[in-house]
């Protein structure tokens, strides 16, 4: 196993296998040193575990926990490409999306469950910059989706 693999552990996680695209897409890509993950949703063996909008059918603390695990399959995708999580330089960037009830404005609260995780596993490489978004719908009514994009040791 690799160091992030062990550290992983050490939080009492595991890395999932990879979350098989729903469309016509791939998980992840690698583009020189840079691996872009698609939008990872919050999946546990290849089912979301809750829908609907936070802020309504789902609280803020259910929601940030979902974005933790779209960061852990998000770490799945890199890994499918970069062989192995040890190659992370560094995370550039998180983007995360969150299914919001209208008067919902705690996003960035949310996509804290992913980028804490990053930062929890990969330390000062897991600093990055993020966008967080709330929108009127994410497919197959999930409440959060994040995507990473990870710089790779040459």
């Amino acid at each position: 196993m690799s160091a992030v693999e062990d550290k992983l552990a050490a939080l009492g996680l595991a890395l999932p296998a990879v979350v098989p695209p729903l469309a016509a897409y791939q998980p992840a890509v690698q583009s020189g040193v840079y691996v872009y993950t698609s939008g990872q949703l919050p999946m546990v063996d290849g089912k979301l575990p809750v829908t609907g909008k936070v802020g309504a059918e789902v609280t803020a603390e259910e929601a940030k926990e979902l974005a933790r695990t779209c960061a852990l399959n998000a770490l799945a995708a890199v890994k499918s490409v970069a062989g192995d999580l040890d190659r992370v330089a560094r995370v550039v960037k998180v983007v995360g999306f969150v299914a919001s009830a209208a008067d919902f404005t705690g996003q960035p609260g949310v996509i804290n469950g992913a980028s804490e995780l990053l930062g929890e596993v990969l330390g000062d490489k897991g600093v990055h910059a993020r966008s967080a978004v709330g929108v009127a719908v994410l497919p197959l009514d999930a409440p959060v989706e994040v995507e990473v994009q990870v710089e790779l040791l040459p």
